[in-house]
């Protein structure tokens, strides 16, 4: 098991590095690169649209809005510009 966690806890590093070039990137459309900074925000805010003290309804936008936002940011990316993101 922590031979698991450790795995996911590298790929997410991974990613978020791979976000953060894909945001510098020159080519990543202005939509995607809001879409990205909302879902940053809204995970480090202090408050929740729904807060998270009612049950099951308040932990669930957590897990819904943030990888929508960034799935809709990735889609609107050309794999190009992400590809290269990746190999650097």
């Amino acid at each position: 098991m922590p031979g698991k966690l450790k795995s996911i806890a590298d790929t997410l590093k991974r990613e978020l590095a791979v976000y953060r070039r894909v945001l510098a990137h020159k080519r990543t459309p202005r939509l995607a690169k809001i879409l990205l900074a909302l879902a940053v925000a809204y995970t480090l805010m202090p408050f929740d649209i729904i807060p998270d003290f009612i049950p099951v309804i308040g932990h669930i936008d957590d897990l819904i809005i943030v990888p929508a936002l960034v799935i809709l940011a990735l889609k609107l990316i050309p794999n190009d510009v992400i590809e290269e993101c990746r190999k650097l």
